[in-house]
């Protein structure tokens, strides 16, 4: 029975002497045996009590968990993605002379240290040493005030690359000539299918040369294989939005988290789409070996929208089970049912702001509130339903707010 407790480092010397005393039963029990018995034994019991005395391995783990900034500057908690950092400071916050504070993976060290002294008028690095000190990951860290970038030519990305896929992530650059955010998307999460390829395209959101004058950004929902079918997942939608993607395995709609601090009174959301739905739409089955059920006359459509919304104690972000829904939610721009037209040409369209609540004003000066732009290739992306193939692209969108 106690053996039971798996692999516990604990139960290493039962394990040990029950090894044994199963060997030295097999060995007399088996005394005719040749030579190469003997020879057997010995190199078995050297092999557990190597095992049983080995050192755990240093950890290879080189990642920044959390970071803070010390005082009561900071408007909300820090979004951590890949290799960057953005700490979110309340607004006229100086960030010429900033410590960040870091807790990193365990046995980690930063350099430079964690409470150094820093200007965040412009981005910094780090670089993160894994207690192995062999691997290594350098962070960029950026200090930003309430507020975003308010109009969009998707023409910036670069790419999150491994020895097996590489995808783009969409970033803005603002007045001052630095990056002022980066888009998310759901694309980290389709890396993990292994459907993704060495070509961005491969992926659910990716740029195009296709734009109106220069790049755009491109959507279309995919499959997801064996992966996503065991999950019950198995398509999915091309998507772009303001927030961030956290991967979670236990409920993949809590991995987006909507909204990004803002101060300003949005009027309406403005720009170019092109829209080509998939040839079958199918929704999820999960009765079914590939979890499809084909819908024959169903046709796919995308889906563009603004969102405002008021950060409280809980409710720091919006998620894929409430974007629309929350209480929180204090103003909306979408489309109307029918207005949603594919179209294999530019189109434009202009979405006001329906607001549901009265703004309060000081809330707004101080930073409370948060919008999000949400784009996607599939509207029932959510729900793991589209078309295959069903292609979303946007450019030159334009967030027009009250001077």
């Amino acid at each position: 029975p106690k053996l039971r407790a798996g692999n516990n480092t604990g139960n290493k010397p039962i394990i040990f002497a029950c090894f044994i005393e199963i060997l030295s039963y097999y060995c007399l029990t088996l005394q005719a045996m040749k030579p190469i018995t003997h020879t057997f034994l010995i190199a078995a019991i050297a092999m557990v009590t190597t095992g049983c005395i080995r050192k755990e391995p240093l950890n290879a783990e080189c990642d920044i968990i959390a970071a803070t900034l010390p005082g009561d500057v900071m408007s909300q908690n820090a979004a951590i993605r890949n290799s960057e950092v953005t700490l979110f400071v309340k607004k006229g916050t100086d960030k010429s002379a900033l410590a960040p504070e870091f807790i990193l993976t365990e046995g980690a060290t930063i350099d430079p240290p964690s409470g150094t002294v820093r200007n965040f008028d412009v981005p910094q690095r780090y670089t993160v040493t894994a207690e192995d000190k062999i691997w290594q990951k350098t962070y960029t860290v950026w200090v930003n005030e309430p507020g975003i970038t308010l109009s969009y030519d998707f023409e910036h990305v670069r790419q999150q690359q491994s020895s097996r896929y590489s995808y783009d992530i969409f970033y803005e650059i603002g007045p001052d000539g630095n990056e002022s955010f980066s888009w998310a998307s759901g694309n980290a999460g389709y890396a993990m299918t292994g459907q993704g390829s060495s070509d961005p395209a491969s992926f659910p959101t990716y740029q195009s040369d296709n734009g109106i004058d220069g790049k755009c950004a491109a959507m279309t929902t995919r499959i997801t294989g064996l992966f996503g079918n065991l999950r019950n997942s198995p398509l999915a939608a091309g998507s772009l939005f303001i927030g961030e993607f956290k991967v979670n395995l236990s409920n993949t709609l809590l991995s987006t988290r909507f909204g990004r601090p803002f101060d300003r009174k949005p009027l309406r959301l403005s720009g170019y789409y092109r829209y080509t739905p998939g040839e079958m739409y199918y929704k999820l089955n999960e009765s079914l070996s590939n979890k499809l059920e084909a819908v024959p006359g169903k046709i796919d459509e995308f889906n563009i929208y603004g969102v405002m919304f008021e950060r409280t104690a809980d409710v720091e972000y919006l998620n894929g089970t409430n974007v629309q829904t929350s209480p929180n939610v204090v103003a909306l721009a979408r489309f109307n049912d029918g207005e949603r037209i594919p179209t294999e040409t530019w189109r434009t369209f202009s979405l006001p702001f329906v607001y549901l609540k009265e703004i309060d004003m000081e809330k707004l000066e101080n930073g409370q509130y948060s919008i999000s732009i949400v784009m996607s290739s599939s509207i029932d992306g959510d729900l793991f339903s589209g078309a295959p193939g069903s292609t979303l692209m946007v450019d030159q969108v334009v967030l027009t707010c009250e001077e």
